[in-house]
């Protein structure tokens, strides 16, 4: 096993590949192969625990970590840091539709999933690589990924993390985690413009030779906790394999039943581990994408066009408000049957002219994968009450958008295949659009509307968000997007 570049042929070990985060060339980072999940191994699993799932999966990828390392990662990251130590619990509504809780992480979010063992995985791969180096984790976020990582690698050695976040483009709720976040080797800065403009300015650094100059008189390199980096990616797929285990291990479905997967997507990211889970042999029929108003991979599954030249929109669900979807580089790869020229020359398009137009072949084989569809923030809020009204299941607005998405794939389709719905966060992180979708009414106080939610859908506020009431704001900085390599040096001059 070893990794290439989705730009340029390229030889380095998974080690490699997490602790650099991004190819030189610009590229993702992608296997050279998937390792298989055969019949025998998955009933294996069937009877494991998510942690010994986890060991599993991950030795499949990280050959070059040893057993012991693999281990550690693992029970570091999910011991005691999730509810009831079971990081990604199945809620069954019928018989057909299967609820994954991704959000039972200290941030309430899915993405504590891949950012509680990042760190660990990371500073091992480093003291492989470049033991002498400081790591400085670099971050855009559109309001998940920068908390949970902030999280992971507050007061860890031998790193530095910034994040950057669009200054109005996440919840109160996100921008409070975030911007309350202790450590010593933390920054946190809001930036004048939307997530895509956050994420653009966090690649170009990365490739910026003035800027790589800069870290290496320090003893200093870039790496990344957005699902560019592979490390990211890996432990996402952990809990597809898991999800498939516990539907065999409940009786749900047989070994060997086909299911569908639903994820509701900005960055790809989510639903590429589901892929990468079908590529193993977990059997997945359908790949449902779900996309709010932002409809870019709505409209790139039904046309075969990616054209980000489109007005922008803030909506209820913020961290799907994306227009360059950074993972589906790694999927077009794997459509032009691994050739990083063509990738090349589409994301050559992409940055000059904003747009890129796959082939009707490529277009023929995402189709065959894929369904795409999409929701606005009113069907957002009615398919929050319709769900809780008929299952007494309370949502965020996200895993709403791919509730709504997969009743839309139902109706166009007649597909009866089981199903697994990504939920991505908590209804609490979103408060204020969930609550007015049960009650019509929302509090001035954004700690007040924890509370009315709590009273009006008898569920409990999490600790992590009921805590932040009595927690100061730390991070105040806000920069206009051409001035963000100028914080970065600042902080890291301190």
């Amino acid at each position: 096993m070893f990794f290439t570049s989705t730009r340029a042929n390229k030889n380095v070990s998974a080690a490699q590949a997490v602790a650099q985060g991004i190819s030189e060339d610009g590229g993702l980072f992608v296997p050279s192969e998937f390792p298989a999940i055969d019949q025998q191994t998955l009933e294996q699993l069937v009877n494991m625990s998510y942690k010994e799932r986890a060991k599993k999966v991950l030795a499949c990828y990280l050959n070059d970590y040893t057993t012991e390392e693999i281990d550690k990662c693992v029970e570091n990251a999910y011991t005691g840091n999730f509810d009831n130590d079971v990081p990604a619990p199945l809620s069954t509504l019928n018989d057909k539709l299967h609820i994954l809780e991704l959000w039972h992480g200290p941030t309430c979010a899915f993405k504590d999933m891949a950012l509680q063992i990042l760190p660990h995985l990371l500073t091992t791969a480093a003291a492989k690589v470049a033991p002498d180096e400081q790591k400085v984790i670099l971050v855009a976020t559109s309001g998940d990924t920068g908390k949970a990582a902030l999280e992971g690698f507050a007061d860890v050695p031998k790193t530095k993390i910034i994040v950057f976040y669009p200054v109005d483009g996440v919840s109160a709720m996100q921008k409070l985690q975030m911007t309350t976040q202790q450590g010593s080797n933390v920054a946190v800065c809001a930036i004048e413009g939307n997530f895509d403009d956050a994420q653009t300015g966090v690649k170009n650094i990365f490739s910026d030779s003035n800027m790589q100059k800069y870290l290496a008189d320090r003893k200093m390199a870039f790496s990344s906790a957005n699902s560019i980096n592979f490390g990211r990616l890996v432990p996402q797929i952990i809990y597809y394999v898991s999800a498939y285990c516990d539907l065999v291990k409940d009786g749900k479905i047989a070994m060997g039943d086909k299911i569908n997967v639903v994820v509701p997507t900005g960055n790809f990211g989510n639903i590429l581990a589901a892929v990468y889970a079908r590529n193993m042999g977990i059997p997945i029929a359908k790949f449902v994408c779900a996309s709010n108003r932002n409809k870019i991979l709505t409209d790139f599954i039904a046309t075969g066009e990616y054209n980000r030249n489109r007005e922008f929109y803030q909506t209820d669900s913020p961290s799907m408000d994306i227009l360059i979807s950074s993972n589906l580089e790694r999927m077009l790869y794997h459509l032009y049957d691994n050739d990083p020229e063509k990738v090349a020359a589409l994301m050559k398009d992409l940055k000059e002219k904003g747009s890129y137009k796959v082939t009707d072949e490529v277009l023929a084989k995402l189709q065959k994968e894929f369904f795409g569809g999409y929701c606005d923030d009113a069907d957002t809020a009615k398919t929050i009450k319709n769900l809780f009204d008929e299952y007494h299941y309370l949502c965020d607005t996200h895993t709403a958008v791919a509730v709504n998405v997969y009743e839309q794939y139902k109706k166009a389709t007649g597909d009866e295949t089981p199903c697994v719905i990504a939920s991505t966060a908590s209804p609490y992180k979103f408060a204020s659009a969930v609550l007015p979708a049960l009650d019509g009414d929302a509090e001035a106080d954004e700690f007040a509307m924890l509370d009315k939610l709590a009273a009006v859908s008898g569920t409990e506020v999490p600790s992590p968000l009921a805590n932040l009431h009595d927690k100061k704001v730390l991070h105040k900085d806000c920069v206009n997007k051409v001035n963000m390599s100028d914080f970065i040096t600042a902080f890291l001059d301190k």
